[in-house]
């Protein structure tokens, strides 16, 4: 809620910020002018040090296209510059999400946020967790022959992450863990010998890595969440699919950092008996 202001406030803050714009974009009176569609004196008196003159809505808003500004901005009624498409633009961005372990884009992001605490909703088992056996199986069916050497590739993004200067907190449903652990759904198929290395595999991380590393299991009956990233307050990343939707705005990013908070206070499994848990699982198997 921006405080109100009067006439004079108003103008005088108006012709600070008209001059700042038309410096900025190195402009005359005269070009602005021309540009508008009004005489020179009608920005002359705008600019004009001694009045109190405010445009009418259809020169500010002339005035805002042509110099590539926000018209609430120039009549402040907001501190942000950019005009509302240029915020939208910045604040949510579409990008390909390629079918492979780490891609260019998820590590840049982790770079970026690194030394903040990352919480991660994912979409199956963490892949920074997985055992190379279980990352074949997974990806064999889309990178077929190259899924070697992929994996190869992301080794040492995986290692990175895992290395990192950055928390990791991960968010799992009850169930994943269960329909893994019993080769149901979308791990059928998957050797029990495979699934027992996994499950010792998630064991060991967690020892090693506690409390940086914390899991969260939560039951999906009760709460549910989309495969989502949080980096840090930096920007809040939306699984679809074939494509990442990412937030930078700061209201969307606490939303869904708020989110993942629930999800861990409501945790079914706290991270404290997570390897209880995994114990549980392995001997079913």
């Amino acid at each position: 809620m921006f405080p109100k202001l009067d006439k004079r406030s108003r103008s005088a803050l108006f012709r600070d910020r008209l001059q700042a714009a038309m410096t900025q974009r190195g402009t005359t009176q005269a070009a602005l002018a021309r540009d508008i569609g009004v005489d020179r004196s009608t920005v002359s008196q705008l600019l004009d040090r001694e009045g109190a003159r405010l445009p009418n809505a259809q020169v500010a808003a002339e005035c805002a296209s042509v110099l590539g500004i926000s018209a609430d901005w120039l009549l402040g009624l907001s501190d942000r510059q950019e005009p509302a498409a240029q915020l939208v633009a910045g604040a949510l961005t579409m990008t390909e999400a390629p079918r492979a372990l780490v891609d260019d884009q998820i590590f840049a992001w982790h770079r970026e946020a690194a030394g903040y605490k990352i919480r991660h909703v994912p979409a199956t088992l963490p892949d920074m967790l997985k055992t190379p056996e279980i990352l074949h199986w997974e990806y064999e069916p889309a990178l077929g022959r190259t899924v070697e050497q992929s994996i190869g590739a992301s080794r040492d993004r995986l290692d990175w992450m895992r290395g990192a200067q950055s928390d990791h907190e991960i968010a799992l449903p009850l169930h994943e863990l269960a329909s893994f652990s019993r080769a149901q759904g979308y791990y059928e198929g998957v050797p029990a010998p495979l699934r027992r290395a996994q499950i010792a595999r998630m064991t060991e991380l967690h020892a090693q890595l506690y409390p940086t590393l914390r899991v969260h299991l939560y039951d999906a009956r009760r709460i549910y969440s989309a495969p989502i990233t949080v980096f840090g307050p930096l920007l809040a990343v939306l699984y679809l699919g074939r494509n990442y939707l990412a937030f930078r705005d700061t209201e969307r990013v606490q939303a869904m950092t708020r989110h993942f908070d629930t999800l861990v206070r409501e945790a079914a499994v706290p991270s404290r008996d997570f390897p209880e848990h995994l114990e549980l699982l392995a001997r079913d198997i």
